[in-house]
């Protein structure tokens, strides 16, 4: 897409110049072009918005763009995206290519969540001349992957009154989500011919005995384990690798677990319950072997609906005559990361997170006004509460 001014304040527009410019995550989606080019593009146009701009380099390739507008010294409000997009692969219509059509924009990365980023920046563009709050504007890199570019801001030292992360919510205010802890399970036999049971331990049918532990775990345990906006505890088995040949016991079996954790629960706490298991387990078969790891973990995010940054977006999303929806967040975002950082964080954003990720991705232009105008108001707000 030529690269073409953008109307200030126009959250529409920006959608579109971000959604034409491929930033997959190189990561997950192999020969994906990384965050880069939308990075410079975004920059250039909030410095013509009148910004003060940084492109602040994570990973060699791959800068956050970090903007400031607003009265310097005043509360500060961070509104937080991601440039990252999945893969396109299997995708019914062009991916970069951000078509409007019947009120919805197309394209990967419409609703997930460049829409979300448009309507950040247009609003603290709107609202710049006449708050009393900084605004800050942090568009970042690898939310997709490991979070790299928001565990950089907070690293780097940025701070903040409070938070809103624009990823796509229905324009529901949706204060919690739920962590994920993903573990890598190793059970051990002992190889020998299938004929010699009397020394062959099969690593396999003991990751059945873990499974087994594991579920009777979750109908007992886990279902007790709620949150009010996002239900229970969960675990599910992902992967399983093992087993040499038909006429062999096996050696090794590797088993790969995701628990989705609720507010309070710790990837520390899930491993204990692990090795639990593996001790009920080894009391009653004394053969087994088995070791646990985490591959990769990442905390729930808990705030409460008495918080100010959650009253404050409710009254404005109310000023703008829609009613103020409060709602669990499914899926794991950034909030967690500047919530541990001590910056309340929520999520409020357009789009539908179900179309995230999926072969036909789009967002409702109104939803991206609408959003635009509700965090303009939480702007020009924010500095009198």
């Amino acid at each position: 897409m030529p690269d073409v001014s953008v109307p200030r304040g126009d959250a529409v527009a920006l959608t579109k110049a971000l959604v034409a410019v491929d930033s997959r995550n190189p990561v997950i989606a192999p020969g994906g072009p990384g965050e880069g080019a939308v990075a410079t593009r975004l920059a250039g146009v909030l410095r013509d918005w009148g910004f003060a701009v940084e492109l602040q380099e994570v990973v060699p390739g791959r800068p956050n763009v970090l903007a400031r507008t607003g009265r310097r010294g005043g509360p500060v409000l961070l509104f937080n995206g991601h440039l990252d997009v999945v893969g396109t692969d299997g995708m019914v219509h062009p991916p970069f290519d951000p078509v409007l059509r019947d009120g919805r924009i197309y394209g990967r990365g419409s609703s997930d969540m460049k829409a979300g980023i448009a309507a950040m920046c247009a609003a603290a563009a709107r609202a710049a001349s006449a708050t009393n709050a900084e605004l800050v504007v942090a568009a970042v890199i690898d939310e997709e992957n490991e979070s790299l570019g928001t565990r950089a801001l907070v690293e780097r030292g940025l701070r903040a009154d409070a938070a809103i992360v624009t990823e796509p919510t229905r324009l529901a205010i949706m204060p919690a989500h739920r962590g994920f802890v993903w573990l890598e399970i190793e059970l051990r036999g002992r190889a020998a011919h299938g004929s010699r049971y009397d020394i062959g331990v099969d690593a396999i049918r003991h990751a059945g005995l873990l499974l087994a532990e594991l579920d009777a775990f979750e109908e007992k345990v886990l279902v007790t384990r709620t949150h009010p906006l996002l239900g229970r505890a969960s675990l599910h088995a992902s992967l399983v690798h093992g087993g040499i040949g038909m006429s062999t016991y096996p050696d090794r079996c590797i088993l790969s677990i995701e628990r989705r954790t609720v507010p309070g629960e710790s990837s520390d706490a899930v491993i204990a319950e692990v090795r639990d298991a593996f001790a009920r387990i080894a009391a009653r078969r004394p053969t087994f072997d088995a070791s646990v790891r985490v591959i990769t973990a990442q905390g729930p995010s808990d705030v409460s609906l008495d918080a100010p940054i959650v009253r404050a977006l409710a009254s404005a999303i109310e000023a703008e005559g829609m009613d103020a929806r409060i709602e669990g967040m499914s899926a794991w975002t950034d909030a967690a990361i500047l919530n541990e950082a001590g910056i309340p964080a929520i999520c409020f954003g357009p789009g539908d997170i179900k179309l995230a990720h999926a072969a036909e991705e789009w967002v409702a232009v109104d939803e991206i006004e609408r959003a635009t105008a509700v965090l303009t108001r939480l702007a020009l707000d924010f500095a009198a509460r």
